[in-house]
């Protein structure tokens, strides 16, 4: 083509992909998993409007996502196996299980079936690559292995609970025990540099433990609900109102960080710091339902409005983001050393 000749348009929209390809991470899914949790704890205190249209926004970033998912798969398979091995790789999966949770929760039971089976199908091809590809120090993103363990364990717990569903909810504590030792696990190896100089991942560390929370609430829930567990009730609220306090004590650590060690540029990380913030939300929601501790509930209803802030302001800036690279106003990044990077960080 010589100079004269006009630039094809498909050529234009073929540069328009390769650049949304080039800056969608595996940690992307955390836009469904910050923004569905975030509803979830907006309909817990009762604001169904404003939770319906973060729900909204939630499914349509995961079905966006998923197109790019296979669009990436057929395009540039061997890039796709690489991301696959990033812990990051599985905000996919608990994405896709917390937007399950939050349609169960609209009263939609089978859309909930169908995502269940898709994020523990995800979870299933995507651990063992993770856990064999293992990077030590770990770093926040490291965490999503015990959030996309007990998200389907949370959706699991709701199901069993919107159904009345016995055997579904003896199933959930699987993944509730294996998130656990995963956060263990995880926690062992991991990187405390990373509340001063993570992008916003670190702050999985509490958002983690968070979630571990919020299930094993939601089981206690469930039990009284559906009578399991008699004798074993006690002790179950006595681990959840722990769990709570065990992720409380992470808030301070994770603020003082954030006031210490500023970071006002916007990270496809920073969905991964929206995610702990309504996480603690939904939390504190459940645990003082369960445990009847009015006070939980009150700290809920306040935080809830700070994840709620947090939200917004991701999401203008990933708006305000995505339409610059869309332009090709930023500079792009080599693919080949922006996998690299992400599998040196364990992201």
């Amino acid at each position: 083509m010589s100079l004269a000749d006009p630039v094809e348009p498909r050529d234009e929209n073929r540069g328009a992909l390769e650049r949304i390809f080039a800056v969608i991470p595996p940690a992307s899914g955390a836009v469904v998993m910050g923004t569905g949790i975030v509803s979830v704890a907006l309909f817990f205190d009762d604001h169904d409007a404003l939770s319906r249209i973060l729900l909204l926004i939630a499914a349509s970033a995961w079905i966006a996502l998923g197109v790019i998912l296979v669009a990436r798969v057929v395009r540039d398979h061997a890039g796709f196996l690489v991301e696959a091995r990033s812990p990051a790789a599985l905000t996919g999966v608990a994405g896709t299980a917390v937007l399950g949770t939050r349609l169960v929760l609209l009263g939609w039971y089978s859309a909930g079936i169908v995502l269940f089976v898709i994020a523990l199908a995800l979870w299933l091809g995507l651990v063992v690559t993770v856990l064999r590809s293992w990077i030590v120090p770990t770093v926040g993103a490291s965490f999503i292995l015990t959030v996309s363990t007990e998200s389907i364990a949370l959706l699991a717990a709701t199901l069993a609970l919107s159904g009345h569903t016995h055997w579904l909810l003896g199933i959930s504590l699987i993944p509730f025990v294996l998130g656990l030792a995963f956060y263990l696990f995880v926690l062992a190896h991991f990187d405390f540099r990373q509340l001063a100089i993570g992008h916003g991942d670190h702050w999985v560390s509490g958002g983690a433990l968070a979630i571990s929370t919020l299930v094993a609430g939601k089981i206690l829930v469930a039990a009284k609900t559906l009578g399991m567990f008699g004798s074993h009730q006690g002790t179950l609220k006595t681990l959840t109102l722990g769990l709570w306090v065990l992720t409380m004590l992470w808030l301070p650590a994770l603020l003082i960080a954030e006031v210490r060690h500023r970071r006002p540029h916007y990270n496809v990380r920073r969905w991964s710091t929206v995610f702990p913030f309504g996480m603690y939300a939904a939390c504190s929601f459940i645990v003082g339902t369960a445990a009847g501790a009015p006070r939980i509930t009150d700290f809920a209803r306040i935080w809830i409005w700070v994840a709620t802030a947090v939200w917004l302001v991701t999401f203008t800036a990933m708006l305000h983001r995505g339409r610059r690279l869309i332009r090709g106003d930023t500079p792009r990044t080599s693919p080949n050393r922006h996998k690299q990077r992400h599998l040196k960080a364990g992201r």
